[in-house]
């Protein structure tokens, strides 16, 4: 073996760094990392036309918490196209969410339910089409991940982070085949806080010499929540898109100064058009304004300051049938996710292990979750310090994270414009406005688009995302 040994020096190098990857791959398959290659799945017709792989990856402390993940290979050339680890927001919303109803190769049929599995269809805007994805249910406890033991079950920012860390890495030891690959972390609303801090993990790691290097070269945010502060940007977003009249506007900003969560309990002008504010806005969809509000998947009662809660997502309060979306909710296809998941022979389809989890939720908002970290600014300044890639996206009819406020905290980290706004284009027509920074940050509206952009603006999300992973002008 010594003699077959090239004697460059390049190339001894690369098949030493293969040994010892191959040496590492051994050891991990000892552990819990368990995979299946799916080609069929009930509710789609035939076989998959992509490549799907499913299964669990064990993390932390004695593998007590395993993470569930779909894999989906790049349709285009997978052997050089980049990486994407997708993360779903909430935290605790299912990675399947992202993958069926914003990026992934496939989507739900929208029809009435009739008690059979619902039907599969594919989504012709797949961002698979030119890379390939990493869809993991994270943190512990969301979708089918979960933990072994209830102190497993537990979780955190900084938690998730070392638990996706280590998961990266063991994905890429057990596919070595992807080690040179680009690699990109992304991921839409709660991730904002999340995918900031594993990038800069990822960077420390890399920088420290732990095997294997992974080839990170930027990440991707949609409508990311950044800190508390996004909030105080919804009225000024309500005022802009005429929610509120110019009178409330003046009264919510001369008595309560333009901060709006952390509102004096002694300041009484204040919290009354406060009240005045929130009765105006009550039949709004927040995740998308243009969309009819369904009384099903409006917040839970909870404090006057319910709405002013960092990224107050909808909940989904499916349990009472009375209470259960109709056929022309955009929430209706969340349902058939849920009949569809909790189906037998798809969990079986899926090499779900049996006794895991009960029902599953698409988004599970009563884990044991500690969020640690107000802002990911510091993040944002550290790794735009060093240069890696940022596409940074909102879709502007989003009034939970209103492109305003993601707007506000990439003009602070105070880079200069190398390219200024100006619209890009889909098919001829304006998919939303654009700015590149000297940061390599580059900042998009997309024109129409709603919190989880993708799924209101597949077209344009996957035109944006091509050209940018593919380094072209948006």
């Amino acid at each position: 073996m010594v003699a077959s040994i090239n004697s460059n020096p390049k190339s001894l190098c690369c098949q030493m760094l293969l040994l010892l990857l191959l040496l590492l791959e051994d050891c991990w398959s000892q552990l819990a990392v368990s995979l299946s290659t799916v080609k069929y799945l009930p509710g789609f017709q035939g076989p998959l036309p992509f490549h799907l792989e499913t299964g669990y990856i064990g993390v932390g402390e004695s593998e007590d918490v395993q993470l569930f993940h779909y894999f989906v290979k790049s349709e285009r050339t997978a052997e050089r196209d980049p990486l994407v680890l997708w993360l779903t927001g909430g935290p605790g919303c299912s990675a399947w969410s992202g993958l069926v109803f914003e990026i992934g190769p496939l989507n739900y049929k929208i029809e009435q339910y009739n008690g059979s599995v619902p039907t599969l269809i594919l989504n012709p805007f797949s961002w698979t089409k030119v890379s390939s994805i990493i869809f993991v249910d994270s943190p512990v406890g969301t979708g089918f991940s979960y933990g072994r033991t209830p102190t497993a079950s537990q979780s955190g920012d900084f938690k998730q982070v070392h638990h996706l860390l280590q998961f990266l890495r063991k994905w890429l030891i057990d596919h070595p085949e992807f080690i040179t690959n680009p690699v990109y972390v992304a991921g839409d609303s709660y991730s904002g806080i999340t995918v900031p801090i594993l990038v800069q993990q990822i960077l420390n790691e890399n920088e420290g010499g732990t095997i294997p290097s992974i080839n990170l070269q930027g990440y991707i945010l949609g409508n990311p929540g950044t800190s508390l502060a996004d909030y105080n940007f919804a009225i000024p977003y309500a005022h802009g898109m005429a929610l509120i009249s110019d009178e409330l506007y003046e009264y919510l900003e001369t008595s309560c100064a333009g901060e709006y969560i952390n509102v004096d309990p002694n300041n009484a002008e204040c919290k009354k058009h406060l009240q005045a504010y929130d009765k105006c806005i009550s039949g709004i969809d927040k995740a998308y304004i243009l969309d009819p509000h369904c009384s099903f998947s409006s917040p839970k009662p909870q404090d006057d300051n319910s709405e002013r809660r960092f990224l107050s997502e909808k909940s989904e309060v499916l349990s009472d049938s009375e209470s259960l979306p109709t056929l022309g909710c955009r929430e209706y296809e969340h349902l058939l996710s849920r009949y569809w998941a909790n189906n037998l022979d798809v969990r079986q389809a899926l090499d779900v292990r049996k006794g895991s989890i009960g029902q599953w939720q698409r988004c599970n908002f009563g884990l044991s979750y500690q969020r640690e970290v107000s802002s990911s600014m510091p993040y944002h300044v550290n790794i735009s310090a060093k240069g890696y890639r940022s596409l940074v996206y909102s879709g502007d009819h989003d009034m939970l994270v209103p492109f305003l406020s993601t707007q506000a905290w990439i003009r602070s980290l105070n880079y200069s414009i190398v390219d200024d706004w100006r619209p890009w284009f889909v098919n001829g027509q304006v998919g939303g406005y654009t700015r590149t920074y000297s940061n390599n940050m580059t900042f998009a509206t997309v024109k129409g688009g709603g919190h989880t952009a993708p799924q209101y603006k597949p077209q344009e999300c996957f035109g944006m995302f091509k050209r940018w992973i593919d380094y072209e002008l948006l």
